[in-house]
């Protein structure tokens, strides 16, 4: 009970979201077909509002709107109101997404939508205030004008829904024939570098996202193309990012991004998946240039989520919110007074100068702390940086999103199994073998997987991004450990994925499986956002089955995904960097080792030789085309679509 009102229908739901939202005097259902057959029977429409529990914008409109008596009432007399949290549900976020971008050529959340009982839209939007202001139309203005409205014309509003229905489904229909993948990749390089930000990094203006699968994909390009240019805007910005206020000096990790072109004032947010592509794009910079500084960054942001968001039995949650006390950034912000309290004048009055904690402050009075203006990044400062994360966490805490999602957990897992690799730390791979044993525990079956967790129920069955990531994590762990069951661990996922999601006919992968249940639209993603798209891992995923075991299958279905995904790239390659890195994955896939072991008992001994070394290798009993030579245990180096002689050795 809060101010009066009993809970209403999400009590029963996990999600962090939802249940930031069980107190409101609004009669939320969950989606499902109680609701809309509520909105059949009393003839009403169905307001959707699809959020996250860290959305700054949602806490927002939830204080001013759905928590407010005049509003709810207006809400349970002439609508059935549904909540959906858009990281369980990615089908009907992305759905109801594309619907808002075609209504509006922009998205956001929160997201508002107004429907019919079958889940037809005829309106879209995202904030709204109580009332109107700065042009901004106000929500009781807007309920009531929609109510009015399907009052007298309704059957015009259900011909629009109709219309807008069909709209997008069109979007999913074959496209035009793309340009070649060299064409793609140089086309998505010139991109880049005209967006590109020669003072501060980062491409575009402010805001600015962190986007670190075009770092990883510029990195790449400047080993196939001797592109320098690639690998200097690719620094750059991973430099900057890491003097910024987006990155916690403090306590370490990204935040989710950058209000201006500095990086300085972030969206105080830390979300998993940001994070864990952050830690691929510092150790792959890491291992082209020695620079330390990129190790750094990633070790401390891997510390950042073995403290903060790992669970005990080895899953990792899901973000931590920007608000604290209800204002935004609050928990993060320092005055030059706090510093010298707790540290001494001397060191005090250095780490202030050192971190740009001023009396004029850079953030509503008080000072993010960060190194944008100083001549060298400073390493030092470890016990000053120590005592001021313990004396933050005496503040208002944040709130955590404890959810543990499938598909953000598998981009962590190749990240920290990558690190292991290439900084020789075994305690990364730990971190992931755990991650991976939590997921096979709790959000596995068979050939299948879930896509949310908490407090011992899980969701939905999962979705594209939950097998493709997945698939992913599982080759990571492969490439970092020769262990074959994670290799036929991805193929068994791979082929749920291909039965489930593919188009045979069209190419692509579709968001939602076979099974997904009744929605209006079931949309194929392919562009990269603040994640990479499930169609560009899947590319990926391919190309890596077929090299490490030449099956000619995964060879069928990787060709027809490479023309749906060059058609969906063709004129937008910049938005689908993943899938161009998968490309030079495929054209530049490094060598190949066969290692046939003399006995079985030798095979655990080549194995461990092989771990980490990340190349592509294959552990195989001797065959007609692989045999051993002199009876020993034999290696064939393959490279460039051939294979050198065997030896019995490797340098």
């Amino acid at each position: 009970m809060k101010g009066g009102h009993t809970m209403n229908r999400l009590r029963h739901e996990t999600s962090p979201y939802l249940l930031q939202h069980v107190e409101n005097p609004v009669d939320w259902y969950p989606w499902g077909s109680e609701a809309f057959q509520k909105a059949k029977e009393e003839d009403k429409p169905v307001l959707l509002s699809v959020g996250y529990s860290t959305c700054h914008w949602c806490h927002v409109m939830a204080h001013e709107s759905f928590e407010d008596l005049e509003v709810a009432d207006i809400l349970n007399r002439d609508y059935v109101c549904v909540k959906v949290d858009k990281e369980e549900r990615p089908d009907i976020d992305s759905i109801y997404m594309n619907v808002l971008l075609a209504l509006t050529g922009s998205g956001g959340w929160p997201m508002t939508i107004i429907m019919d009982d079958t889940g037809k839209p005829f309106f879209a939007g995202t904030y709204f205030p109580k009332t109107g202001h700065y042009g901004i139309p106000g929500f009781i203005d807007l309920l009531n004008a929609v109510t009015e409205k399907w009052k007298s014309e309704k059957s015009a509003l259900l011909h629009s829904a109709r219309q807008i229905t069909a709209h997008i489904n069109t979007r999913d229909m074959p496209e035009k024939a793309g340009i070649s993948p060299e064409s793609l990749c140089e086309e998505a390089a010139g991109y880049f570098k005209a967006a590109f930000d020669p003072e501060y990094g980062g491409f575009g203006h402010a805001p600015k996202f962190p986007s670190p699968h075009n770092l990883l994909f510029l990195m790449s390009y400047y080993q196939a193309a001797k592109d320098k240019n690639c690998l200097a805007m690719a620094e750059k910005t991973l430099e900057q990012m890491a003097r910024g206020g987006i990155f916690d000096h403090i306590g370490f990790g990204f935040s989710r991004y950058s209000t201006d072109e500095k990086w300085l004032a972030p969206h105080f947010e830390k979300m998993l998946y940001d994070n864990a592509l952050l830690i691929m794009a510092y150790t792959r910079a890491y291992e082209i240039t020695g620079n330390p500084f990129y190790k750094s960054v990633a070790e401390k942001t891997i510390l950042y989520i073995r403290r903060e968001m790992t669970h005990p039995n080895g899953g990792f949650y899901s973000a931590q919110d920007a608000d604290s006390d209800g204002v935004e950034g609050k928990y993060y912000v320092f005055t030059p007074d706090e510093a010298v309290s707790l540290l001494g004048e001397s060191e005090g009055n250095a780490f202030n100068k050192a971190f740009d904690i001023t009396e004029a402050g850079n953030f509503e009075g008080k000072s993010i702390p960060n190194q944008i203006n100083g001549p060298v990044f400073d390493e030092g400062f470890s016990g000053a940086k120590n005592k001021l994360y313990e004396y933050r966490k005496t503040r208002a805490p944040l709130h955590k999103d404890d959810k543990i999602l499938t598909a953000w957990n598998a981009l962590m897992i190749p990240a920290l199994a990558g690190a292991s690799i290439v900084f020789g730390e075994s305690s990364y791979l730990d971190m992931a073998k755990k991650a991976v044993n939590f997921i096979e525990q709790n959000l596995s079956g068979d050939a299948s997987l879930f896509a949310s967790w908490r407090d011992g129920r899980r969701s939905e069955s999962g979705f594209l991004d939950d097998y493709a990531f997945y698939i992913y994590a599982q080759l990571g762990m492969y490439r970092a450990t020769i262990d074959g069951k994670y290799l036929d661990r991805a193929k068994s996922l791979a082929k749920t994925a291909i039965a489930d999601h593919f188009d045979c006919e069209n190419g692509g992968f579709f968001l939602s499986g076979k099974g997904g249940g009744e929605l209006i639209s079931r949309p194929k993603e392919s562009h990269d956002g603040a994640m990479p798209s499930g169609n560009s891992a899947m590319a990926m995923n391919l190309t890596w089955l077929h090299f490490l075991t030449g099956d000619r299958e995964w060879e069928r279905v990787l060709d027809k995904q490479i023309k749906f995904m060059n058609a969906q790239a063709a004129g937008a390659s910049g938005g689908h960097s993943f899938y161009l890195l998968s490309l030079l994955e495929k054209n530049f896939p490094g060598r190949k080792i066969i290692a046939v072991p003399s006995n079985p008992l030798e095979k655990e001994a080549v194995r461990l030789k092989l771990s980490g070394k990340g190349w592509g290798v294959i552990l195989e009993c001797e065959t007609d085309e692989y045999k051993l030579k002199d009876e020993k245990t034999t290696f064939y180096i393959c490279e460039n679509n051939a294979c050198s002689p065997p030896v019995n050795w490797l340098d």
